[in-house]
């Protein structure tokens, strides 16, 4: 762990990357360096303070401005390591900066997906959104007050970065796959488990056998509780990953297929 009283950076300096960071993360992308021209805007005043060669600058400038890709909100735990190493070796390093950017951007991203893109709107906004169906306002207050908190840890990523050095990403890497893959599974289960309660499908149809009446949906839920929605689920998601129709379309098929199936009172 860096010692803070040595540190080039002060807590005034992180913090000021970190802003720019969360104005321009994705603001420059582009095919040929993707995230490059945001990391620089973030980091220039940073590296100033660091090299006050103008060549050195320039240099240290111009090894930034390769290709780096990696999610916008782990991003800055990754700089924050360079610019600790920076701060410690100085233009000598610029090498093994490369080198740390280009091995960890595409694990860092894996798992910034997993989590951050999938699970916590898996499981957290799929609370939120339950309770707000059910007219509970705590529903939208509590997505609120979650943004608000990632806002701040999102905040505090260049000073983790920066503070622990690369003993941070030599003990995370290590865990990577086995991280991301318990992950995955546990947003799968509880995406699973919130679509009988969230999907409502139901159906009113009844076999008349001579004089009795059965009621299908009874039946349907004895094989399977939520069958219906279920299916309904995997027929969507067949549509997107066979890449069928886009998105607007299918909302309209389905708007289109509830409105058929309550009109001939085969759905409800």
């Amino acid at each position: 762990m860096m010692n803070e009283d040595t540190a080039v950076l002060t807590q005034k300096d992180l913090r000021q990357v970190a802003r720019r960071w969360m104005c321009m993360a994705v603001n420059t992308y582009n095919y040929e360096s993707q995230m490059a021209g945001s990391i620089i805007y973030a980091t220039s005043d940073a590296l100033r303070k660091i090299y006050a060669d103008d060549n050195e600058y320039k240099a240290a400038l111009n090894n930034h401005y390769k290709y780096f890709n990696t999610h916008p909100w782990i991003a800055p735990v990754v700089f924050g390591v360079t610019l600790a190493i920076e701060s410690k070796e100085g233009i000598a390093s610029k090498d093994m900066v490369q080198n740390l950017k280009t091995s960890i951007m595409g694990p860092m991203a894996g798992v910034g997906d997993t989590i951050i893109w999938v699970l916590i709107p898996t499981i957290l906004g799929s609370i939120s959104s339950y309770m707000a169906l059910d007219g509970n306002p705590l529903g939208a207050i509590l997505w609120m007050v979650l943004n608000l908190f990632f806002i701040m840890v999102r905040y505090r990523c260049v000073e983790i970065g920066y503070k622990n050095g690369i003993r941070l990403i030599g003990a995370f890497n290590d865990k990577l796959t086995k991280f991301t893959e318990a992950a995955s599974i546990l947003g799968l289960v509880v995406v699973g488990s919130l679509i009988p309660s969230v999907i409502k499908v139901t159906t009113p149809l009844n076999i008349h056998v001579g004089e009795v009446a059965m009621k299908i949906q009874p039946m349907l839920d004895k094989i399977l509780p939520g069958m219906l929605p279920v299916l309904f689920t995997w027929g969507i998601y067949r549509l997107i990953k066979n890449n069928t129709l886009k998105i607007i379309p299918i909302i309209f098929l389905t708007i289109a297929v509830c409105m058929a199936g309550a009109a001939f009172n085969i759905l409800s």
